[in-house]
């Protein structure tokens, strides 16, 4: 099995795409905008990716959070609030704020679960901080580390209700970024001890089956290589302080803060100790490369993929949609009211 989590070019897979999935076997997949254009059409996609590997558990992934981050869209599915809805709800009510995370993971869950979706990359765990790049901005559920770790436990157990499993992100911490990522490399100078403050949500939640890491690097730790590619990040902090023994993904490995091939840093991510690389953007030659360079799911990583799948599964009754939508945006009006 390639350690590898790679996305499909279109709503329908072409011949390339389905001959090389079925000799690489990757951990899985992610859709995005191109992939999900209405449900049936999307749901046969996901179907076929199933037949490929001929079990039903698998890593089907998407970035679906709310707000600006989402790829399934209005008007064929509904729209979400972002994560600051749920932080201003927190500052006045907490116990409401926790129960529309959970409710609003939820609808989330039944949208991607009706359509063979079983992993989103949600809930951002990442302290927002005010003088930050606003490529986090909105996204985050707080800036108290407390909070952000109740309204992200909330997230994670509203999305097993409905089957799907959600991924925390991005370790060690993306709060204090001073760039996009997706541009280029930020530098976090703060210290050791003012970074305890961005592991907290994280140790928090260290039992999630699922976890990412984000390109940033920190010169407390490592001043050399970015998390995602640092040996001392991943084993010190993400593996050691922070206590994460889930199956640990690499933030999109095409992202403009890493240097070097895609394949290159793929077998770079893989030697510093992550589990498996996130490649999004189905460029075939880029696939090939990773696939040749980073060789085979170990058994560690195995066993924490093993753990993944097995979180696959609907704990609850199914609830009507538009019930929980009522319940939920009852709650996140109280936070409008003065």
């Amino acid at each position: 099995m390639t350690p590898a989590i790679f996305g499909c070019s279109g709503p329908v897979l072409t011949d390339d795409e389905r001959a090389f999935f079925k000799d690489a076997d990757p951990v899985g997949y992610i859709l995005f905008g191109r992939n999900c254009i209405d449900r049936a059409p999307l749901r046969a996609l996901t179907d076929s990716l199933r037949e490929i590997h001929g079990r039903d558990r698998l890593m089907i992934s998407i970035d679906q959070e709310g707000g600006r981050v989402r790829r399934l869209r209005p008007p064929e599915w509904r729209d979400h609030p972002a994560g600051d809805a749920y932080a201003a709800l927190y500052r006045k009510a907490p116990i409401s704020a926790i129960e529309a995370a959970r409710i609003g993971a939820r609808l989330i869950a039944h949208e991607l679960a009706e359509v063979g979706i079983s992993v989103d990359y949600h809930p951002p765990l990442d302290v927002r901080r005010p003088d930050a790049h606003d490529v986090i901005g909105d996204r985050a559920l707080g800036e108290d580390a407390m909070q952000v770790a109740a309204l992200g436990r909330a997230i994670l157990e509203g999305l097993a209700l409905e089957g799907v499993v959600g991924c925390i992100k991005h370790m060690p911490g993306h709060g204090r970024t001073t760039t996009d990522t997706h541009k280029s490399l930020p530098t976090v100078t703060a210290s050791a001890e003012e970074l305890e403050t961005d592991l907290a949500p994280f140790r928090s939640l260290k039992d999630a089956p699922l976890g990412m890491t984000g390109h940033l690097l920190f010169t407390a730790w490592d001043a050399e290589n970015p998390a995602t590619l640092s040996p001392i990040v991943v084993r010190d902090i993400i593996r050691g302080s922070i206590g994460f023994d889930g199956l640990l993904l690499t933030d999109d490995i095409d992202m403009e803060a890493l240097s070097g091939s895609v394949p290159e840093r793929a077998e770079r991510a893989i030697a510093a100790g992550c589990d498996v690389v996130l490649n999004c953007w189905a460029k075939m030659d880029e696939m090939v490369g990773i696939a040749e360079r980073c060789g085979h799911l170990g058994e560690a990583s195995m066993a924490r993929l093993d753990r993944v799948h097995q979180a696959m599964e609907t704990t609850a009754d199914r609830a009507s949609p538009d019930e929980l939508l009522a319940k939920r945006d009852a709650l996140l009006a109280v936070a409008e009211r003065a």
